[in-house]
C-alpha cells in the first residue's frame, strides 16, 4: 500500500516482522481553559523513559496473542487500568522508520478509543497510583493541547517536541481522520511549530557554546 501503510491482514502476514500496538485514548469535553479557551477534546499521550512523547502500548507477538489482547495487556501495565481494545478501534498499520539494517522490520498498529471524560480522568489517576510502569518505562501522562493561544501557545509548541518513531504522524493523521482539528488549524500549527523548532535549535547551540566556554575556565 502507498506511504508504507498496510492493511491489518497484510501486516499480520508479514514474515519475520516485529509488531507494536499503541492507542490514542480521547474524549470530548466542554471544559474551558482559564474560563475562556475551549479545550474541546482530551487526548492522552505519555512522556516515555527516554524523554520522548508517545502513545501507550508496546510490543505484541501475534503468534501468542491477538494484537488487541497484547495492547490491552500493555495498557494494564502502563496505565494501571483494564481497558478493552477492540479490532474496531484499529486505525491503521504501517512500517515504522527503520532503526538499523540488521534489525527485523517493525510494523506499528495504531488504535483510537473514544471514552467518557470521567473514564479519561480515571486513567490519569490510575497512571500515577497503580500503574506498575509509572516512573520507570512511563514518566507521566500528558494531554495534547488542541487549542491555539495568543502568543503561540497550544498545539504548535506541543508538535515541536520530540516524538518516538511515527507517533507525531499518528497524532496529526488521526486528528484529521477523526475531525478533532480542522485542516487549516493543523497547517497553521505545523508552520508555527517549524519556527519554534528553528528558534529552539539556535538557543541550544548558544547554551552549548556557553557551557563549553565555562568548562574551559574551570
Amino acid at each position: 500500500m502507498a506511504s508504507g501503510k498496510l492493511s491489518r491482514a497484510e501486516a499480520l502476514a508479514c514474515p519475520g516482522c516485529r509488531h507494536a500496538c499503541h492507542v490514542m485514548l480521547y474524549c470530548d469535553t466542554k471544559t474551558l481553559l482559564f474560563g475562556s479557551i475551549p479545550i474541546r477534546h482530551i487526548i492522552l499521550m505519555q512522556m516515555r523513559f527516554d524523554g520522548l512523547l508517545g502513545f501507550p502500548g508496546g510490543f505484541v507477538n501475534p503468534s501468542e496473542e491477538s494484537l488487541e489482547a497484547g495492547l490491552t495487556r500493555e495498557l494494564s501495565e502502563e496505565l494501571g487500568v483494564a481497558l478493552s481494545i477492540l479490532e474496531e478501534d484499529h486505525v491503521d498499520s504501517c512500517y515504522a522508520p527503520a532503526s538499523s539494517s540488521s534489525s527485523p522490520r517493525l510494523i506499528t498498529h495504531f488504535y483510537a478509543k473514544k471514552m467518557e471524560e470521567e473514564q479519561i480522568r480515571e486513567v490519569e489517576r490510575a497512571a500515577v497510583t497503580t500503574a506498575t510502569d509509572h516512573g520507570q518505562e512511563v514518566l507521566g501522562m500528558v494531554r495534547v493541547p488542541l487549542y491555539a493561544m495568543e502568543g503561540g501557545g497550544g498545539l504548535a509548541p506541543f508538535l515541536s517536541h520530540s516524538f518516538v518513531g511515527n507517533a507525531r504522524f499518528q497524532l496529526t493523521d488521526t486528528l484529521l481522520h477523526l475531525h478533532l482539528v480542522a485542516p487549516e488549524e493543523l497547517r497553521e500549527a505545523g508552520a508555527c511549530s517549524l519556527k519554534i523548532q528553528a528558534h529552539a535549535t539556535e538557543e541550544l547551540r548558544a547554551a552549548l557554546a556557553s557551557a563549553e566556554v565555562k568548562s574551559k575556565l574551570l
